[in-house]
C-alpha cells in the first residue's frame, strides 16, 4: 500500500568512511580509531557497534592535536589537550562551523537546529567567576 513506512537504513562504519573520503574529508588511521581531516579542521572517529562515535569534539589541529573550542566570556579560544592555546578568529570559526556541517551530512547524522544556527563551545570557563568548579568559594566570614 502506499501507506508504508519506509525502513530507515543505518550505514555501517566502513560506509560512513567512505562517504566522508568521496565528500572530500582525508581519513588516516589513528591509534585503533580514525582523523577525518578537511584543512585546518580534524576529528577523531572510532567506530561503536557498527556506528561512528566521535572521540572529542571537532576542533582545529594545532600540531597533532585537536584544539577544542573554549568560551572565555570575553572571547573564545583553541585549547589542545596539553595547555596550547590560540585565539579563535571569525575566519576559523566559520570554517570549523563548515566543517561539522558538511561531516554530520556525509556520515549521515542529523544536523540539530541549535548546532546549526552557529558554532557550539566545548567548555565554558569565564575568568571573573572565581572557584565556580570548585564548589562553594572559601567566605572571609568563615573560619
Amino acid at each position: 500500500m502506499f501507506f508504508r513506512r519506509t525502513h530507515v537504513q543505518s550505514p555501517t562504519f566502513d560506509q560512513r568512511v567512505d562517504k566522508l573520503r568521496a565528500a572530500g574529508f582525508a581519513i588516516a588511521p589513528l591509534d585503533g580509531a580514525l582523523r577525518a581531516t578537511r584543512g585546518p579542521c580534524a576529528i577523531d572517529l572510532r567506530e561503536r557497534e557498527g556506528a561512528a562515535v566521535a572521540l572529542c569534539p571537532a576542533g582545529i589541529l594545532i600540531g597533532a592535536e585537536i584544539a577544542a573550542l573554549v568560551d572565555g566570556g570575553y572571547q573564545k579560544f583553541f585549547r589542545t589537550p596539553s595547555g596550547k592555546q590560540r585565539p579563535a578568529l571569525a575566519c576559523t570559526l566559520k570554517t570549523l562551523h563548515d566543517f561539522e556541517e558538511d561531516l554530520w551530512q556525509a556520515s549521515g547524522d542529523p544536523s540539530y537546529y541549535n548546532q546549526s544556527l552557529g558554532t557550539v563551545s566545548t567548555l565554558y570557563q569565564y575568568d571573573r567567576v572565581e572557584d565556580r568548579d570548585r564548589g562553594v568559594p572559601h567566605r572571609v566570614w568563615e573560619a
